[in-house]
C-alpha cells in the first residue's frame, strides 16, 4: 500500500513501474479512507463526437485491464458497440487523488458474467433482467410492479441470466496519476504504452 499525506509530492521514483500495481495500490488506500464507494468510477463514451458520461462500479482486475458489469442494451452498451474507445477516471476526494484511463472495451467471456452474475444479491439479479436500461418508463410504478411480477414469479428458483447483461474489460492504453498539491500545481505522472512496456511522463497541471 503506498503512504498517503495530504499535499504530499508525488515525486518521479514514488510511483511503480507497472500501473495497474500502483492503481490496485491507491484503490487500496481510498478503501482504507472509509470513502462511501471507493470502487466508484466516471465512465465517458463517444458516438459521432458527442460524449456521455455516467458512474459504473470498478469491479476488480481481469489480467492487467479493468471490468465493470451493465446492460448491453443500455446506452452505455449501444455506444460501446458503435465505438469501443472510452475513458474512465477515478476520483477520491479525502486523499485529493485522481486516476484517468484511456482505452478500448471488449465483453468479457459469458461465462465470467455468469459468475459475477450470481454472486450478486438476489434482488439485484431481478432488477437486472427487469430492468429495460435507459428506455423510457410511464412511471416509477410501473417499474416496481414488473420487479414484484419478476420476484413472485422466480420464488423458489433460479433468476436466469439475461443475455443482455455482462461484463466489460477496459484495456489501458495510457493511465495518468494525479495528487493535488498547494498552489494547484499538482503532480500528473502518466503511463503511455510503449511497445511491452509503459513509458512514464510529468505532465504540467
Amino acid at each position: 500500500m503506498s503512504q498517503y499525506t495530504k499535499n504530499s509530492p508525488l515525486g518521479d521514483g514514488d510511483l511503480l513501474a507497472d500501473p495497474i500495481a500502483q492503481l490496485a495500490a491507491w484503490l487500496d488506500d481510498a478503501k482504507a479512507a472509509g470513502l462511501i464507494e471507493p470502487t466508484a468510477m466516471a465512465l465517458g463514451t463517444s458516438v459521432d463526437g458527442l460524449p456521455s458520461v455516467r458512474i459504473v462500479l470498478f469491479k476488480g482486475f481481469v489480467g492487467e485491464d479493468l471490468s465493470f458489469y451493465t446492460n448491453y442494451e443500455g446506452r452505455k452498451g449501444r455506444e460501446l458497440a458503435q465505438n469501443p474507445h472510452c475513458a474512465a477516471t477515478f476520483w477520491w476526494d479525502r486523499l485529493e487523488r485522481q486516476v484517468r484511463i484511456e482505452g478500448t472495451v471488449e465483453k468479457l467471456p459469458e461465462a465470467l458474467s455468469r459468475e459475477y452474475f450470481y454472486r450478486r444479491p438476489r434482488e439485484s439479479q431481478i432488477g437486472a433482467m427487469t430492468s429495460r436500461q435507459s428506455a423510457v418508463v410511464a412511471s416509477r410504478e410501473e417499474l416496481d410492479r414488473r420487479w414484484e411480477e419478476n420476484a413472485q414469479r422466480l420464488a423458489g428458483s433460479e433468476v436466469p441470466f439475461p443475455d443482455f447483461w455482462g461484463g466489460y474489460r477496459l484495456v489501458p492504453a495510457s493511465i495518468e496519476f494525479w495528487q493535488g498539491r498547494r498552489g494547484r500545481l499538482h503532480d500528473r505522472l502518466l503511463y503511455t504504452r510503449d511497445g511491452n512496456g509503459w513509458r512514464i511522463d510529468r505532465l504540467e497541471p
